[in-house]
């Protein structure tokens, strides 16, 4: 098996639950890891500089940025996201799996700059349950939710150009999804040719 942690991209529409999803897995395996984004909107109602997000001001996003100390950028409805480096550095090279909650122009970037990122896209049961949620969240204005959706339907176009594909319908049946693929990726070929070759030097 091989010793660098997962590199895990989790991408899909505002609603879809990703960070319920990505809450329960990490409660279910220690070794996985939450990379906090940095993004320039507002906090919601009990979320915590540092732990849901870091919360920066658009200078401070931009400087960052341009000291290449972030993974990947992007704008999306508004505000900036990005993706501190140094802490999934960090993290893998001591075993343990990261999980990215980001937008698919980020996920594209880390593709890019990380071909064996693995790329998970959480998709709603149906653009009807997805607005019940956003609807549910209380916190979009009437505005919002219709703008949520229209970036929902191009997100959902992008869905191809991931590795996988979960359904969140139950949280329970997604976690269980992703930590399938979880193991299925760390028993890949292509991660254990070390494990090959040492097998064959004894």
């Amino acid at each position: 098996m091989t010793n660098e942690g997962l590199l895990l991209i989790l991408s899909g529409p505002s609603g879809t639950g990703k960070g319920t999803v990505v809450k329960n897995l990490m409660a279910g395996d220690p070794s996985i890891r939450f990379s906090v984004s940095a993004t320039t909107r507002a906090p919601r109602p009990g979320e915590t500089d540092g732990k849901e997000y870091f919360f920066l001001t658009r200078e401070r996003f931009h400087e960052i940025t341009a000291d290449g100390k972030m993974l990947e950028n992007a704008e999306y409805c508004g505000n900036c996201y990005g993706t501190p480096l140094t802490p999934i550095l960090e993290w893998t090279a001591q075993g343990l799996d990261v999980v990215l909650d980001i937008e698919v122009q980020g996920g594209a970037q880390v593709k890019q700059k990380r071909p064996d990122a693995v790329g998970i896209f959480i998709l709603p049961p149906s653009l009807q349950e997805l607005e019940h949620r956003l609807r549910q969240r209380g916190t979009e204005t009437e505005e919002g939710i219709r703008g949520r959706l229209q970036a929902a339907r191009r997100e959902i176009q992008a869905a191809v150009h991931y590795d996988y594909i979960v359904i969140n319908d139950t949280v329970e049946s997604a976690v269980a999804q992703i930590q399938a693929i979880i193991h299925a990726e760390k028993n890949k070929t292509s991660r254990n040719q070390e494990l090959i070759e040492r097998i064959l030097k004894k």
